[in-house]
């Protein structure tokens, strides 16, 4: 929950006048307005999210037949590992999380513009 709120509002806020098109892939990927390569990149990234062993050889052609190359489709498959194992971690610590929209929404410019170094650290 975390994960996806986070994100989604940082993902807002970068898209300014188009943020609605992050709630339209949450919603409702495949009636979206992101292109056909990005549809099949976000569903090898769900199908990561249950398993890798999800992520059959026809999902791979898709994205390749609408442009998708190597890079993009590793690319994805990395990030989604890399997310699903985060939110495993966190969920193992039964760690809590802001419920409320609005949090999410206050956070966003700051993740959206420095990311998640704590740059306090570092000084």
């Amino acid at each position: 929950m975390f994960c996806t709120k986070s994100h989604a509002a940082a993902a807002r806020y970068l898209y300014g006048e188009n943020r609605y098109l992050v709630d339209e892939v949450l919603n409702h990927l495949e009636g979206s307005r992101v292109s056909d390569k990005m549809k099949a990149l976000l569903n090898i990234a769900g199908k990561v999210q249950i398993s890798g062993k999800e992520v059959k050889p026809d999902d791979i052609e898709v994205a390749r037949s609408f442009g998708a190359d190597d890079r993009e489709i590793h690319d994805t498959v990395l990030i989604a590992a890399c997310f699903s194992m985060f939110n495993r971690y966190v969920d193992g610590l039964a760690t809590w999380a802001p419920s409320e929209r609005q949090v999410y929404i206050d956070r966003a410019p700051r993740r959206a513009e420095e990311g998640y170094i704590n740059y306090d650290l570092y000084k």
